[in-house]
């Protein structure tokens, strides 16, 4: 067990080393953005990113003062959505519900970034996000998926080992978002 935990904890280490830190900066300015401009923040993930991102709406909310809203949060519309629509609407029927617009952005946290294959769900919304001219962001591992090639800004998590992708990218999720409320509301504060 101590050596698994030490090669957990190295890999940790060198995904840190190796996160893009421009790309994070970048993140930082479009959420210090989003909250001066007023606009809304929907946050999207399944699976182990929809718990992250429904955690995440309430440090975008109480900290940042942001409107900020995850659809998995509300079960009884997604089961809904899901049984009278199927799973690869949910999301993109819900957000044209919200009514998304130019001013508001997406939040993708998703392990692959969604493919033809996989999370349409996803996908599906990132492409209403376009057609509305939103921002699109993503916390994305794997090679990004759809979200790296529809996202204003894509943090991508490096893959270290292929057998704790999944690990390493839902943590990171929570790394980015804590790193980003955290650095927005001391410049606001200093403001």
């Amino acid at each position: 067990m101590n050596e698994y935990i030490e090669n957990y904890l190295k890999e940790v280490k060198e995904i840190a080393d190796k996160v893009d830190r421009d790309e994070l900066c970048r993140f930082a300015g479009f959420i210090d953005k989003l909250q001066r401009d007023n606009g809304r923040l929907f946050i999207l993930g399944v699976g182990g990113s929809a718990a992250n991102a429904s955690h995440a709406v309430n440090d975008f909310r109480k900290i940042l003062g942001i409107e900020t809203y995850a659809p998995t949060d509300n079960v009884s519309e997604l089961t809904a959505r899901v049984n009278d629509d199927g799973w690869d609407t949910t999301m993109n029927r819900w957000l044209q519900t919200s009514q998304l617009n130019s001013k508001d952005a997406l939040l993708i946290f998703s392990v692959g970034g969604g493919s033809q294959e996989t999370s349409l769900n996803l996908v599906e919304a990132m492409k209403l996000g376009k057609n509305t001219n939103c921002k699109i962001l993503s916390v994305v591992s794997r090679n990004g998926g759809v979200a790296k090639e529809l996202s204003d800004c894509c943090i991508l998590i490096p893959v270290i080992d292929e057998k704790r992708i999944t690990p390493h990218a839902e943590e990171w999720q929570g790394i980015v978002w804590h790193m980003v409320v955290s650095c927005v509301a001391e410049s606001l504060s200093m403001n």
